[in-house]
């Protein structure tokens, strides 16, 4: 019963951090290290958000610019001793997909970027006995990215990264009780493009900048309260004052296309029931607070509220989980750019959301 809490729990996890702290999309759940013996998992969502907001005091709409995304995740466990086990997970930690429809007279209309990423988690743990277990590893990290906006475009290649992974967990089995911390590391990553400036008309210039993708700290806790049911939480806080994107062609001067004044701190809570041998259903809720200030043009979003349910379903070595969630995505400003004086009202962006669905395959050897 307690690995139908952690799988299903980061399912919804995935679904719903369409609009998350910063640019996330992955929860970076540890759940997979306490799987029994050799356990593969192919996991596929889609989001769908819903993100628009007037300027001009509401006489011209943006239209929704928030692009749909999906992505897919693979999780992988092996038990190497009775003591130690492996596990690899690949995943998307951050991304963005912003597209602000053109002809609307929005001062952003026909701006559109994009970050992808690809991350790779080898992790190794270690049960030290009465119930304590301590794992780490190495995680590799891919990113690149794009900016067209109506004055100006910045292009970023690949650039891939090593960081590392730590935590240390406490069980107690009898009343399917798990607490662990994790700890990984942030990632630096230099890059090099080029910049195209269209007013001034100065052309295309190659830039070299750096982008750290922050540190975190993740607390995941569950356990029995009744037979066949379970409660279980998370607190996942992440330094998102560390990521910024600013080129530096070391001609003309850049601008600051995303940074964040604070970090957050994204909470989520839940409750998962086993109705028979081969189905359980989970429930869950998410929170995270408005940071304040004004939001970034390409993310005009600030903090939300989240809705899940999943369903998992055993038979023999397979397991399957689907899982639904709904986001109410905090209203935000935005701040003209230069050269608007500086704290200038631009967009108000009101009454947004995020529909987000996923299904993991898994298979037991």
């Amino acid at each position: 019963m307690n690995r139908i809490a952690a799988a299903s729990a980061a399912l919804l996890a995935t679904t719903a951090l369409a609009q998350a702290g910063g640019v996330e999309r992955s929860g970076q759940s540890m759940g997979i290290l306490f799987e029994t013996g050799t356990y593969v998992e192919l996991g596929y969502s889609y989001v769908d958000p819903s993100v628009s907001g007037t300027a001009g005091g509401g006489a011209v709409s943006s239209g929704d610019m928030a692009a749909s995304y999906s992505q897919i995740e693979l999780r992988y466990h092996q038990k190497i001793s009775e003591q130690l086990s492996f596990a690899l997970i690949v995943d998307s930690p951050i991304g963005a997909d912003v597209d602000y429809p053109t002809g609307t007279g929005y001062p952003f209309a026909g701006a559109n970027g994009t970050i992808d990423s690809q991350a790779v988690n080898a992790l190794v743990r270690y049960q030290t006995g009465g119930g304590v277990s301590v794992y780490g590893g190495l995680r590799g990290v891919t990113a690149k990215g794009n900016v067209s906006l109506p004055t100006y475009g910045l292009t970023a290649d690949g650039s891939t990264e090593l960081g590392y992974t730590i935590g240390a967990a406490y069980e107690i089995p009898d009343i399917a009780l798990r607490v662990s911390l994790t700890y990984q590391s942030a990632t630096t990553h230099d890059f090099a493009g080029s910049e195209t400036y269209l007013v001034p008309a100065l052309g295309t210039l190659p830039t070299e900048f750096a982008v750290t993708i922050p540190k975190s700290w993740t607390l995941e806790a569950q356990t029995g309260v009744a037979p066949g049911t379970l409660v279980f939480g998370s607190a996942r806080w992440v330094d998102w004052t560390e990521f910024r994107i600013q080129g530096d062609n070391g001609l003309a001067p850049s601008p600051v296309l995303v940074d964040y004044d604070k970090d957050t701190i994204t909470y989520s809570l839940g409750v998962a029931r086993r109705l028979n041998d081969s189905l359980a259903l989970l429930g869950s809720v998410g929170y995270e607070a408005k940071s304040g200030g004004f939001s970034g043009n390409l993310g005009p979003t600030d903090g939300r509220t989240s809705f899940g349910l999943a369903a998992r379903y055993d038979n023999g070595p397979w397991r399957i989980l689907a899982g639904v969630n709904y986001s109410m995505v905090g209203d935000a400003q935005t701040e003209a750019p230069a050269p608007a004086p500086a704290g200038t009202l631009l967009g108000t962006f009101t009454d947004n959301s995020a529909l987000g669905f996923g299904i993991r395959v898994g298979y037991s050897f």
